[in-house]
């Protein structure tokens, strides 16, 4: 890289970023090495969907992977941070199946392996793309591991796993109620159920008792499933229908005898206290069912369609079939009432299209023997949420798992390794495709047409990308893994499930923290969407403020686990940030002479300032890292900032510039040394969270590594720790500033020079000693007087209390004493024309009469202010007086 001083005139990102990352990758910087030497850490990247374009989520939870992974990489680690991407079974497949559909193609009809052919094409253009996106955004990641859960090597892991847990009984196939898409036409797991409150009824039906005047009345916000109820339920403790127990009913409309039961499980608080029972399409009803030896009886189509034998409701869509159920119920006397009723109904989370419980023979993985270690791992430490609330969540739904439903019906993703025998009906389980039947020798043999929940794959991500199950090198030196960044919604979903794969796999956890983050909502506190249409394309972002300016807008201010809002401002304010580190680094670098420095680059005389800021920079590197290994990112950055903007750049490049263009030649080699080492420990602590800004700067330092992504992080040392000096230079800066304020309240420009007489107590009088020269600059004083009492204070003298005494300017010396007083003549005179105006208009009643109130109020309002200020100017001519 050019290490010339020439650095450009304006920061203009777009000149350097694209550069910078090609030299990055070109040098290997980021493809760590097994080294035994060093200490592993590792991060395998969440991998997105390749489904579209990454959004402004997965810009945080990369730069918060990336914030880590190169503080650790200076921290001398050997770092990995593993990129990949996911193939999202039903969501790609949904997205190619709609975009074939533009052009006239039907799945179906194409068949599958010209289907996935297809996909195959997509997904090299969607992998391609989230690749490019991930380098602007300036991922130090190492895509010469990168991963795609398609890849053999992990498809392999998946066939393994599913052989390995179907060995051990934990996987298995059964005709249970699961959740089932009518228009994908896919079983789904819990985990990928979306509750979202619908509006509603309640459709009250009387159920007539066989040979009987009586009848039960149930509620139910689905009546079409009324053509598979095969029994009533209520409570045994319910003497309002004891009698009636093991009667039977008359199905309205189908003419079906059902018994009636007694369970448990109904509320008799809650609505008749009488509940139908469709064992075939609820849950509930389901257990209900299996305790009573009800039949279960399917009234759905995989299309969400009734069944045949139901007449003139076969082939009608369920909520036209609901229809014209409600229809015959009203016209044949059984239907009592309908209420209004809002509840929370289960959708796809994918396509948002309202699951329908169904019973299908599918594949599920046992959970009982599984979830246990997982919970234990968290118990105990071995894995920690950040924050720690998470816990909570996870627990939850761990403590009441389900047996995981695993089996999909669609064409794109794993293809479940089980074989049957045409011949004599073997069912044979294997990570290789057998080529004859392993009883009867057949070579008829098909495998099953279903695929894997995409979950099953992405669970195996922390070790099939390493890759398990063949003993790798990389396997053995960065498993487990040190931290899962990611958002806190899907810890159901992926985390849960990667901690129990990889305990019962690896026989370890596949990482010791998980960093949550929340959700970025816009500016008004909503998610983003592409209905509302206030979703922002990050590239977009980039494209104007730099990948910096988003990075910094992103971690700056976010807390772990919380949501947050997204501002064009913040990025804008990031962008004025990388401005003036910009600007104030090209002062160092056009000011430096490289001779000198070296010449006294072991002097140790050090000035007031230049102690200050070793000792503030010293302070900044102690509390920044404990900050970053406690993972508090925001609290982090905030703080580089803040030492950055306000002690280097505002209050230390000031302070030493009379140095600089000084004559004294040592001093000024000794403010070299300290503003090159101060500016890059600066750039190093800023480099996680705006690499390319601090490496561009970078190689135009003095410096001793070739890239700043791999020199060595800052560390925190007792030689540079100086409060005494931190002291003192508060002194003097407390000082400054109040003289300043002063003299803008007075109107003195900087130009005008005043005699600063200070009276002091003990404690301060050797930081305003030390001073002088700073005062001078910076305060804008022509000379500086220690006196020992205020009865050596001249008359008319301005005072200005500060922090460790008191100061006094002599008022001659800060304004012409004519000039003031015409002045603030003219302006009595103009307050009070105006004060008279706001009068007259007030007391003109055409006015008042015709004029809003807010106007009125508003002019009462302008009165009270010219008054105001009228007084200020009476009294500060009565001071002048």
């Amino acid at each position: 890289m050019e290490d010339s001083k020439n650095i450009a005139k304006t920061y203009d990102p777009k000149e350097f970023e694209d550069r910078l990352y090609k030299w990055w990758e070109d040098k290997k910087f980021f493809t760590p090495k097994v080294d035994h030497t060093k200490k592993p850490y590792t991060i395998i990247m969440p991998p997105p969907n390749i489904t579209g374009q990454l959004h402004l989520g997965h810009a945080l939870d990369n730069a918060m992977q990336d914030f880590l992974i190169r503080t650790k990489r200076m921290q001398g680690y050997s770092t990995l941070w593993l990129p990949g991407q996911d193939h999202a079974s039903i969501a790609t497949e949904v997205k190619v199946e709609n975009e074939l559909l533009k052009q006239g193609l039907k799945k179906k009809e194409m068949g599958r392996d010209a289907f996935l052919e297809k996909v195959w094409e997509w997904t090299d253009t969607y992998r391609e793309r989230i690749r490019g996106q991930l380098k602007k955004m300036g991922v130090s990641a190492d895509f010469t591991r990168e991963s795609f859960t398609m890849d053999e090597k992990l498809s392999k892991a998946v066939r393994e796993v599913f052989v390995k847990l179907y060995s051990e009984g934990l996987i298995y196939r059964g005709n249970r109620i699961t959740n089932w898409c009518p228009k994908c036409q896919t079983a789904l797991s819990d985990a990928e159920i979306e509750y979202v409150e619908q509006e509603g009824h309640f459709w009250n039906i009387k159920y007539p008792v066989k040979n009987s005047d009586e009848y039960l009345e149930i509620a139910t916000t689905r009546p079409e499933t009324l053509l598979g109820d095969t029994a009533v339920a209520v409570n045994p403790k319910d003497d309002r229908y004891a009698h009636l127990v093991g009667k039977t009913l008359i199905l309205p409309l189908v003419n079906r005898e059902i018994s009636i039961v007694a369970d448990d499980y109904v509320d008799m608080e809650f609505g008749t206290g009488a509940v139908k029972i469709t064992p075939a399409h609820d849950p509930n009803d389901y257990e209900v069912g299996k305790r009573h030896s009800l039949a279960e009886i399917t009234i759905l189509n995989n299309d969400g369609t009734i069944v045949k034998g139901y007449g003139k409701y076969s082939g009608l869509d369920r909520y036209k079939a609901r229809d014209e159920i409600v229809k015959d119920l009203k016209e044949q006397g059984f239907l009592v009432g309908i209420k209004n009723h809002t509840h929370n109904v289960g959708t796809h989370d994918r396509c948002k299209c309202t699951i329908e419980p169904m019973i299908s023979n599918q594949w599920y993985v046992k959970m009982d023997s599984l979830a246990k270690p997982a919970i234990d791992a968290v118990k105990t430490g071995e894995i920690k949420f950040v924050p720690e609330r998470f816990d909570k969540t996870y627990y939850n739904w761990m403590d009441n798992i389900h047996d995981w439903c695993i089996s999909r019906q669609l064409w794109w993703g794993h293809r479940i390794p089980v074989w049957y025998c045409k011949d004599c009906g073997e069912i044979i389980v294997n990570a290789v495709a057998p080529t004859k039947c392993s009883k009867c020798g057949s070579s008829n043999l098909n495998q099953d047409e279903d695929v894997l929940d995409t979950w099953f794959s992405s669970a195996l991500w922390p070790f099939s990308t390493l890759g398990w199950p063949d003993k790798t090198e990389d396997l053995d030196y960065f498993y487990p893994t040190n931290v899962l960044v990611t958002g806190y919604d899907i810890i159901f979903f992926w985390v849960a499930r990667m901690i129990f794969s990889g305990i019962h796999n690896m026989g370890e956890v596949p990482f010791q923290h998980v960093l949550m983050h929340g959700l970025i909502r816009d500016a008004e506190g909503r998610k983003m969407s592409k209905s509302l249409g206030n979703g922002v394309d990050p590239l977009d972002v980039i494209d104007e403020y730099g990948a910096d300016a988003l990075r910094f807008s992103l971690i700056t201010g976010n807390a772990p686990g919380n949501d947050f809002r997204y501002k064009t401002e913040k990025v804008e304010n990031a962008r004025n940030f990388a401005n003036k580190i910009w600007n104030a680094s090209r002062f160092v670098l056009m000011n430096i002479d490289d001779d000198m420095m070296k010449k006294y680059e072991n002097s140790k005389e050090y000035s007031l300032a230049d102690r200050w800021i070793l000792s503030r920079a010293n302070t900044v590197v102690g509390e920044v890292t404990e900050n970053i290994d406690k993972f508090e990112l925001g609290i982090a950055s905030q703080k580089v900032y803040d030492f950055m903007w306000t002690e280097f750049c505002d209050w230390y490049i000031e302070l030493i510039k009379p140095t600089m263009y000084g004559e004294d030649e040592k001093a000024k080699g000794i403010v070299y040394n300290v503003l090159n080492r101060v500016l890059t420990i600066g750039l190093q602590l800023l480099h996680p969270v705006m690499p390319y800004i601090t490496e561009e700067i970078y190689q135009h330092l003095e410096k001793k590594y070739e890239s700043i992504s791999i020199s060595k992080w800052p560390e925190y040392t007792e030689e540079l720790h100086d409060p005494k000096a931190e002291e003192d230079m508060n002194y003097i800066m407390e000082a400054i500033k109040a003289l300043r304020n002063v003299r803008v309240e007075m109107n003195v420009p900087p130009s005008r020079k005043a005699k600063l007489i200070v009276l002091l107590a003990d404690s301060a009088k050797s930081a305003y000693e030390a001073g002088i020269s700073y005062l001078e600059k910076l305060g804008s004083a022509s000379e500086v007087v220690f006196i020992s009492s205020k009865s050596e204070v001249p008359k008319n003298a301005v005072s200005v209390v500060t922090k460790g005494g008191e100061m006094f300017m002599p008022l001659l010396d800060l304004i012409d004493l004519e000039k003031e007083m015409e002045r603030l003549h003219k302006e009595e005179e103009k307050l009070k024309n105006e004060i008279q105006r706001v009068a007259k208009k007030l007391a003109n009643q055409g006015f008042v009469s015709k004029a809003p109130d807010n106007v009125i109020e508003e002019e009462k309002a302008k009165g009270e202010k010219y008054k105001e200020m009228l007084q200020a100017v009476l009294s500060r001519i009565d001071s002048l007086n």
